[in-house]
């Protein structure tokens, strides 16, 4: 019981911590679901609004042009669920940038 006692505080101040911590708004990122057409576009808009506005155009553009990675896809809308099913907008942007896709209205 005496330990019982003197855990009661700390156990008060975590609590509190995280309470602080859950009120900063930090919400885990969105992982992109590519188990149908529909939850593709859910995820990805709510992913996509994560981003800082700059991210956002590679966010966009590495979802228009997947279909450039497989020469053959003929279904490019189920080769971007594929190929993103599981990633976080910072991910897809990250990709993006290591291709250097130069984007259509940025000076060379």
């Amino acid at each position: 019981m005496a330990a019982e006692c003197c855990l009661a505080p700390t156990r008060a101040a975590v609590a509190a911590l995280m309470a602080l911590l859950a009120a900063c708004g930090a919400e885990p990122p969105v992982a992109i679901d590519g188990s149908s057409p529909e939850a593709f576009a859910r995820s990805a808009a709510a992913a996509r609004r994560q981003l800082p506005d700059a991210d956002r155009i590679l966010f966009d553009e590495a979802l228009r042009t997947v279909g450039g990675r497989r020469h053959a896809a003929r279904d490019v809308e189920a080769l971007a669920r594929l190929t993103f099913d599981g990633m976080t907008a910072e991910e897809i942007v990250a990709d993006q940038r290591v291709r250097g896709r130069p984007m259509a209205h940025s000076p060379r």
